[in-house]
């Protein structure tokens, strides 16, 4: 690197170092642009539509308590569960300090480098000599501007890596409270076809008690309630296992998980094209925005890797004592015979390469993750439509013919309880496509970057109309309700 030297002995040390300090002190004058001023707390509360910041919380040298004390009462909303996984999620605190880490990088690369002070002191044959030498990197001073410009590259990569695990944990505690309330909505509907089963099968039992009836269908019914009742449990422990994750989530991995969760309403969706959905990916998503800033960060490193050569370089001026005094200027230089830096600049081209791939990698990800849940959404709410306004209506017409020719005695009540079992089997199937047209609506959500990016993508394209997510919340780019039934616990 370049250095200014000043070599002294004796009665002009004090004067030497005065000049070079106040070098020193108009290049510390020289400084580089103000650090980028970013709030990643606030982006990623913007992202995830709690429209408040996310505080950094400082813990101990243990870590955070296992349970959060603040408390949550009985009933927990889809909107608290959000706020509640964000704010105490120990990944997103994790990231906001990588963010402070890079600001703390950031901040030091526009500091110059302190001056060294040297001094040497000798006897031998006659006086004794004392020199001095005060050097300052002229080189660094060169690299600020570069290496700041990187800094703050590597700052915003940060924070668009800490707006990624918002999101993602958002999403998370979306998805298993959409799930908790599902299974909660359908275990009342599987308990009614037991109730009906069991009619059935008592029917089923007087017929063969008075000779009328046959073994074979009182087997089938038996069989069907063994099915059934594995069904419900499987419906209580998918609750159960989701209440238990959503605890987790929310940092109350201890606790009970017996809250009352919002009430589940079938969503109705009226979406925006898929096209704007695609282009608000490309345009928002944290992850690609991640990989740009990587690309322009490696940008000013190429810079910088231009004047490897020329690293050690010095020039200055050197006083020494004799008999008299002397004084000359000085200057060193490295000669580039090895190392040309021909191997970092490789090096930097190689790193922005593989840079350029992820990008093409991550921009064709967004695309395909959003046209997965566009088309999921879209085919969940065409199949919700046809079971609600096709499959149920011939379902209620079937049950009230088999009443009726019951009445009229033209049939035994075995027919209209099968025609009610099948009526609750179908209203049982609408909430398993509800929930799937749920969770494509958080996914889709995810997809362009979060709630507060789809929310815009729905104003644009339906009149500025913003319906209720899944499970009551927030649906950006939709017209949609949240998903029936009192989802208590167990």
């Amino acid at each position: 690197m370049s250095q200014k030297k000043a070599i002294v002995r004796g009665k002009g040390l004090s004067a030497t170092l005065a000049a070079a300090l106040v070098g020193c002190a108009g290049l510390a004058g020289c400084r580089s642009t103000p650090r980028a001023d970013l709030d990643a707390g606030a982006a990623a509360g913007e992202a995830t539509g709690l429209g408040s910041s996310i505080e950094f919380r400082a813990v101990g040298p243990d870590g955070g308590p296992l349970d959060e004390p603040e408390a949550i009462g009985d009933a927990l909303t889809l909107v608290e569960a959000v706020r509640l996984a964000v704010t105490t999620d120990p990944g997103l605190q994790a990231a906001l300090a990588r963010v402070r880490v890079a600001m703390a990088d950031a901040d030091q690369a526009r500091l110059l480098p302190n001056p060294v002070l040297n001094l040497v002191l000798r006897w031998g044959p006659g006086k004794p000599q004392i020199e001095a030498s005060l050097a300052q990197d002229f080189i660094a001073a060169l690299q600020i501007p570069r290496r700041t410009s990187a800094a703050d590259h590597r700052l915003r990569r940060a924070a668009a890596e800490a707006v990624t695990v918002a999101l993602d944990t958002a999403s998370q505690a979306q998805e298993r409270y959409v799930a908790a309330q599902a299974a909660a909505a359908l275990t009342p509907l599987l308990r009614e076809r037991m109730d009906l089963l069991e009619r059935l099968a008592g029917v089923a039992r007087s017929r063969l008690d008075a000779g009328e009836g046959t073994r074979n269908d009182l087997t089938t019914l038996e069989a069907q309630s063994v099915e059934l009742r594995v069904e419900i449990d499987q419906a209580a422990l998918i609750e159960r296992e989701e209440r238990l994750r959503l605890a987790r989530l929310i940092g109350r991995p201890s606790s009970a998980a017996a809250w009352r969760l919002d009430a589940w309403t079938p969503p109705s969706v009226e979406l925006a094209p898929e096209a704007a959905w695609v282009k608000a990916g490309l345009e928002h998503r944290p992850e690609v925005q991640s990989v740009v800033w990587t690309l322009r960060a490696l940008g000013d490193e190429e810079a910088l890797a231009r004047l490897t050569p020329w690293e050690g370089a010095g020039a200055g001026v050197d006083v020494t004592r004799d008999t008299d005094w002397f004084a000359g200027p000085s200057v060193s230089t490295p000669v580039p015979v090895f190392d040309g830096g021909q191997a970092r600049r490789a090096r930097v081209s190689a790193e922005q390469m593989e840079t350029r791939h992820e990008l093409t990698l991550a921009r064709r990800r967004v695309v395909e993750e959003v046209r997965v849940a566009y088309e999921t959404l879209r085919a969940s709410t065409e199949n919700l439509s046809r079971i609600r306004n096709e499959l149920i209506p011939l379902q209620q017409r079937r049950r009230g013919q088999a009443e009726d020719a019951y009445r009229a005695g033209q049939s035994d009540v075995t027919a209209l309880y099968l025609a009610e079992q099948d009526l609750r089997l179908t209203r049982a199937r609408a909430i398993e496509v509800e929930r799937q047209a749920a969770i494509a609506l958080v996914r889709l959500q995810r997809a362009v970057g979060g709630a507060g990016v789809a929310a815009s993508v729905g104003k644009d394209h339906t009149g500025g109309k913003s319906g209720d997510g899944p499970g009551g919340g927030a649906a950006a780019g939709t017209d949609a309700g949240p998903p029936g039934g009192d989802a208590r616990a167990p």
